[in-house]
């Protein structure tokens, strides 16, 4: 009897595989000679066919998918912590015209915001300089990737040489990858909640500043979390103690019974970049002491 020939599929991590690779059956499917049943939708590789992906009952499998290829990346890659920033894609850079102003009083509010891209772009740099010091393993900005403040974390990490993530989202307007996001670490999604998700799985510090619906919404799920236990504390700081004393009054809440008062000091407020790179460097510092302490405490 002829011996029979085993051949194995060797996987770039390096485990070996004996069934077939599904991205050569791919080709091989496309390849295949076109005939009226070839050709049919009901042919196609599941994997492949964009529209039974997108079909309504297919919704757990896409969120799936969005949770585990950034995963997936971000891990490959070795990222373990991120210092994520939120803020408004309306606020221009200094000197630009505030292109979301709808009249003369906006104008004046974006353009006098744009104090904060600047401090945005600053507190990035000073976040990259300490990621470059471990091996851009940890404290990588992490934005939304799109403009305005978004942009400034990006951009401030890029002039340091640093790599930085951005999390863009499908929207009717203004969310592009802005140009200083790291390529390969530029990532797309449709669902807001698998994005918030990675904003904070790895975030080691999140920052907050002047914005809209979307950055309201992203610091309340930031804050409820760790009110409730569902995240760890780290250090939660606000840009613009007075935009944000106007926009929440968060005495009032605790006055009403509706938060506790402890609630409030879940938040910490700042105007530049030093001021927040100080709060976050002390936090670590303080948490390292006591975890030492432990330690050694038995």
């Amino acid at each position: 009897m002829a011996r029979l020939k085993k051949k194995n599929l060797r996987r770039k991590d390096g485990v070996w595989d004996t069934l077939a690779d599904s991205a050569q059956d791919r080709r091989r499917a496309l390849a295949t000679p076109q005939t009226p049943q070839s050709a049919n939708p009901a042919y196609r590789l599941a994997y492949v066919d964009e529209d039974f992906l997108c079909r309504e009952e297919l919704r757990p499998v896409r969120l799936q998918l969005e949770l585990l290829k950034v995963e997936m990346m971000l891990a490959e890659r070795g990222i373990r912590s991120t210092v994520v920033m939120f803020g408004g894609a309306r606020i221009p850079a200094p000197g630009m015209e505030a292109w979301a102003a709808r009249n003369e009083t906006q104008r004046a509010n974006l353009e006098a915001a744009s104090v904060y891209y600047d401090e945005a772009r600053k507190f990035a740099r000073l976040c990259s300089e300490r990621s470059a010091e471990l091996g851009y393993k940890e404290y990588v900005v992490v934005t939304g990737g799109g403009p305005g403040v978004m942009e400034a974390g990006n951009r401030g990490a890029a002039e340091v040489g640093a790599p930085s993530i951005g999390l863009n989202i499908v929207l009717p307007h203004e969310q592009a990858p802005n140009a200083y996001v790291t390529p390969e670490l530029s990532f797309n999604f449709h669902y807001f909640a698998i994005r918030k998700m990675h904003f904070l799985l790895r975030a080691k510090a999140v920052t907050v500043f002047p914005g809209g619906f979307g950055t309201l919404d992203e610091l309340f799920e930031t804050v409820t979390l760790m009110q409730t236990g569902r995240m760890a504390l780290v250090p939660l700081i606000l840009f613009g103690r007075e935009f944000w004393r106007r926009i929440i009054d968060l005495d009032a809440l605790a006055a009403f019974g509706t938060i506790a008062p402890a609630d409030v000091d879940l938040l910490q407020f700042v105007e530049t970049a030093d001021e927040a790179w100080d709060i976050i460097v002390r936090f670590y510092e303080r948490l390292e002491a006591e975890q030492a302490a432990a330690v050694a405490n038995g």
